[in-house]
Parts: structure tokens; sequence; C-alpha cells
């Protein structure tokens, strides 16, 4: 490229604007290889195969958390008693009540089961929010760059729009009335009733349980081949 430049050069060094036009040559190789040195790919491609990858991981998470069990028999992101609770579920499971205590963890796990497939338009509508700037620096980032991207510009959001979906799910499983039960046949368990909010506990590791499935889908859309399913998925991720 050097010698192309240098010899359009000397062709135009009789003309009068051969320094404007040469400084336009210039900037124009500059130009290609800057792109080259990002890869080549165009701004909309980037973010199309970012927000694509997105719409991906989103689909495959709620596929695989909205389900039965979904939550509950996931040991990575099953939801347990909470801390302040757990003094609590032991003692009731030394005193023979350990199925109130099991109930318990059964109804929030059903909960955020049923809350999850709710929430799938809510995570794709904050695609929206990502400009070029944030794309390019997701596509260099580490492997949950863009969850952890998505998770920070959006999880307050998120916690707003999600928690009365799951207060709705909690109640229709019967969560509230399990709670209630565990806090009044746990020994002290009463002085708790006004001093936790079992809604803001769940929301939160409900979120948590996506997050962390959407973080698994996109380490597989950037290290595997095979999860790269779409030919942007496969331009985007594979020129990395």
């Amino acid at each position: 490229m050097r010698r192309s430049i240098l010899a359009i050069a000397l062709a135009l060094c009789c003309s009068a604007s051969a320094a404007a036009q040469l400084d336009d040559i210039l900037k124009k190789a500059g130009d290609a290889l800057q792109q080259r040195d990002t890869s080549g790919l165009s701004d909309s491609k980037i973010v199309a195969g970012l927000k694509q990858a997105l719409q991906v991981s989103t689909s495959k998470a709620v596929a695989i958390t909205g389900k039965p069990d979904g939550f509950l028999k996931n040991e990575a992101i099953k939801i347990l008693l909470p801390p302040r609770l757990e003094t609590i579920g032991r003692g009731m499971r030394m005193l023979g009540m350990g199925a109130k205590v099991d109930e318990l963890e059964t109804g929030m796990n059903r909960a955020a089961e049923g809350a999850t497939p709710q929430a799938k338009q809510i995570f794709l509508a904050a695609l929206k929010k990502m400009t070029f700037d944030d794309a390019r620096h997701i596509l260099t980032g580490n492997d949950t760059a863009a969850t952890e991207y998505f998770k920070r510009t959006s999880s307050g959001d998120l916690t707003t729009a999600f928690s009365p979906i799951v207060h709705t799910s909690m109640e229709k499983v019967g969560v509230v009335q399990q709670y209630d039960r565990v806090i009044k046949s746990a020994p002290g368990g009463s002085a708790l009733a006004t001093q936790f909010d079992l809604d803001k506990y769940v929301v939160s590791k409900t979120l948590d349980g996506l997050f962390y499935e959407l973080g698994e889908e996109e380490k597989k859309i950037r290290k595997n081949p095979a999860a790269q399913t779409t030919a942007l998925l496969k331009e985007v991720f594979g020129r990395k």
C-alpha cells in the first residue's frame, strides 16, 4: 500500500492541487488500515451482532429458567432460604419441621420460574440503550462483557418492572402464606416478620439467575462456533 501511495504522490507532484490530493489519499489509507485493525466490521454490523447475541442468549436463558424446576433443580441459581432465616430454618429442621422450610424454598423457586418468561420483553427492550461505543467495547471485552453491561445499565429498570410480576407469581403459588407459616412456627421467627422483604429478596435472586444464565450463553457464543447459529454471529464473534 505504501508503494502505491508513493507512486500516486509522485504522479501528482506537478499539479497545483497535489498537496491536497495527497493528504486525502493518505487519510483514506490510514482509515482503511484503522478499520482492519478493528476487524473491518461496520458500526451497524457490530451493534446488530451484539444485539442478536443478546437476543439469542435471552431466549435460551428464559427457556432454561422459565419452566418447572428451571430454578429449583439448577444448583447454580436455586433460590435458597434467605440468609437471615438460615438459623431459623436449621432450628425448624431439628424440631422436625423441615417440610415447612422445603415448602417455602420450593414456592420461591416456583415464583421465579413463573415470572421469568414475563421478563423476556423487558430484557430485550433494554438492548435499545446500546450505543456503538458500548458495542465496540463489549466486543473486545471479556467473556461476559455484554452480560455485565446489560446488568449494570438495566438492573434498576428490570427490578422496578419485575417486582409486580414476581409478587403476583408468589401470591399465585402461595409463597406469602408459606412464609407466614414458617415465621409463626419458628422459635423467635415473629421478630423478623416486619424486618424482611421477601418480595425484594426473590426479585433479586430471580434476576441473579437470569443474568447468570445469560452469561453462560454469552460465553458459548464467544467461544463455541457451534453456538454461533447465524451468519451475523459468526461474522461478529468469529473475527474477534
